[in-house]
């Protein structure tokens, strides 16, 4: 791959670098390093970020897309995790404040302050039984928290903050004042306290930009994706290629695994079997309803429900993101939200705003992820820890050393990154030389803080786009939005007839510069389109024959992915296309 996703062409004519052919018959024709990654998520990305900074020769792969697993199934969330305080993983909630505070300031182009309310019912509920869950970690009896009890988690949650924070502090107020703050909340509510955590937007985006900086680092750090690690023998570590079939040896000293909640899955085909993970699904829906958008007041609502369990309900792109659950799952199986579920969501929108209609037609999207939680037998999902820890063992059938990262998520990515790469630092008998604490991340560099530097940014960078053209690729790439502009002003382009917020050549770039291999890349990690519910038929046609020319798709191929993307939106995301929108699709 080129050392830049978003790297200007060298003439007005010529297509930048880093197509996932490229970058798949890089791994392919030198296949060593000192460091094998095996899993694209946020952590296996921020680990291979991480080593290359250091100079360490690393490669990572993924069998799928970048981020399609369980980095790609959050809640959107960069948070401290106040909840955890109950479980006494205290070491979690600070190193969670702490990076919550950094991403704040590193990545500022997705990553936003997020006020959040909790309405409260009671005063005193939860206070004897919370001690029996703290020691017991067993749910016991479902019985919501009161104010006493969510008062003393705000002070100590606010305490984590106390250095370095860059969020106002929490605040209570009484039924009167919550009401005339979020009219449309359940008026039988005696309380709510407001605190500040972050959402983020784009998750997938910003995923991409801890692997540019990563790739810009040099030629010894290389990634791949759908590249699929299949077996491994004292040979070397088997890799297969998803897109041509092909298969190859692959050797490093250090393999690292950080499928996420496939861990298992994955040492069991490099024959090293384990028992590490324990997942539970969580599940989300997306809602096109103005009336319950307008309802939230633009913060987060999160709450505890009747059945104990915490919940969310908060805007986001336009829309309004509900969830989540925590169930178990089998990892041989797909993930998806179920009918249930969206009856569960329902009722817990119901509960919160009681006269906000909610029904299945304003569902625009609907998506499900397992957390990759450590094993937990008899534990209650609940109770789990979110903290993480590393696995340490030989190779095996060579020599060398087999990591596996258990648990993680994305509001420590960093942090466990620096860790996870200190210890195959160690291994390898080398030093840190570059430290990514206080580190900007991508197009966070030199974004403007304020909306007078905004304006500023964006009134030197609209030349031929126009201002809101220019505020608009400032939102989706941060400050490499520059960059994007260069290229799309290079040659004529046009906006898409069927989405007008893209252009032909912002399509384009994207397809040759961040390893879009299908269709389905494009509109669910690459652009916010499926999230966002815009995906049409006619959509879908006209983007095949934009990527067409670009990744060497015939008609046929341009069909299938079509109908592939159509078929997944439908099956594990909930996205109905409208038979009657269907349109053949032309020659390419």
């Amino acid at each position: 791959m080129s050392a830049s996703v978003l790297s200007s062409p060298e003439s007005s004519s010529a297509q930048p670098r880093s197509s996932a052919a490229a970058a798949q018959a890089a791994v392919q024709d030198r296949p060593q390093a000192q460091v094998l990654i095996i899993g694209a998520g946020i952590n296996g990305i921020a680990t291979f970020r991480d080593l290359a900074l250091q100079g360490v020769d690393v490669v990572i792969v993924d069998k799928g897309d970048y981020v399609s697993g369980a980095s790609s199934a959050s809640s959107h969330m960069i948070h401290g995790g106040v909840r955890y305080l109950e479980n006494g993983e205290f070491r979690l909630v600070k190193e969670s404040v702490e990076e919550r505070n950094s991403l704040l300031k590193i990545a500022p182009h997705y990553v936003k302050p997020l006020k959040t309310t909790i309405p409260i019912y009671s005063t005193f509920s939860g206070v004897m039984s919370a001690p029996m869950r703290f020691l017991t970690h067993k749910q016991g009896k479902a019985q919501e928290r009161g104010a006493l009890l969510i008062k003393i988690g705000m002070m100590l949650y606010d305490s984590f903050s106390r250095d370095g924070g860059n969020v106002p502090r929490h605040e209570f107020l009484g039924r009167k004042a919550s009401l005339k703050l979020l009219s449309k909340i359940n008026p039988g509510l005696k309380y709510t306290a407001t605190y500040y955590d972050a959402s983020m937007h784009d998750p997938e985006r910003l995923a991409l930009d801890v692997l540019a900086d990563g790739l810009a680092a040099g030629t010894h750090a290389r990634s791949a994706n759908y590249i699929e690690a299949v077996g491994m023998d004292d040979a070397g570590v088997r890799l297969r290629n998803a897109v041509t079939g092909a298969e190859f040896t692959f050797v490093a000293d250090i393999v690292v695994n950080t499928s996420g909640p496939w861990t298992d899955l994955t040492n069991t085909a490099l024959g090293q079997a384990s028992t590490y993970m324990g997942g539970t699904k969580g599940s989300h829906i997306v809602l096109d309803n103005p009336e319950l958008l307008a309802a939230t007041g633009g913060r987060e609502i999160f709450f505890e429900h009747k059945d104990g369990r915490i919940v969310l309900i908060y805007p986001l792109a336009g829309r309004v993101l509900v969830g989540t659950t925590d169930l178990e799952h089998d990892m041989t199986q797909p993930a998806r939200c179920t009918e249930a579920e969206v009856d569960y969501f329902f009722e817990l929108v119901n509960h919160v705003f009681p006269t906000v209609a909610v029904d299945r037609s304003q569902i625009v999207f609907r998506f499900a992820g397992v957390r990759p939680l450590p094993r937990h037998d008899d534990e209650a999902p609940g109770f789990v820890s979110r903290d993480y820890r590393i696995e340490s063992r030989p190779l095996g059938a060579r020599p060398g050393t087999l990591l596996s990262l258990v648990g993680g998520k994305w509001t420590t990515f960093r942090a466990l990154a620096e860790h996870l790469s200190g210890d195959i630092l160690t291994l390898l008998g080398l030093s840190r030389t570059v430290s990514t604490v206080g580190l900007a991340i991508g197009g966070g560099r030199d974004f403007p803080a304020t909306d007078a530097a905004r304006r500023v940014w964006v009134d030197a960078n609209s030349g031929e786009v126009g201002a809101d053209r220019a505020d608009v690729l400032l939102t989706r790439y941060g400050t490499r939005a520059a960059e994007v502009i260069s290229w799309l002003t290079a040659e004529p382009d046009a906006a898409l007839e069927q989405h007008p917020g893209y252009t032909r050549r912002e399509i384009e770039l994207i397809a040759s510069t961040e390893s879009v291999v299908h269709l389905i890349d494009l509109l669910l990690r690459r652009t916010s389109i499926a999230f966002r519910g815009e995906v049409t038929r006619p959509l879908l046609a006209e983007l095949a024959r934009v990527l067409a020319p670009v990744l060497g798709w015939d008609a046929a191929r341009s069909a299938h992915e079509v109908d592939t993307a159509a078929n997944t939106l439908r099956d594990l995301y909930g996205v109905q296309l409208d038979p009657a929108e269907a349109s053949a699709l032309p020659a390419v």
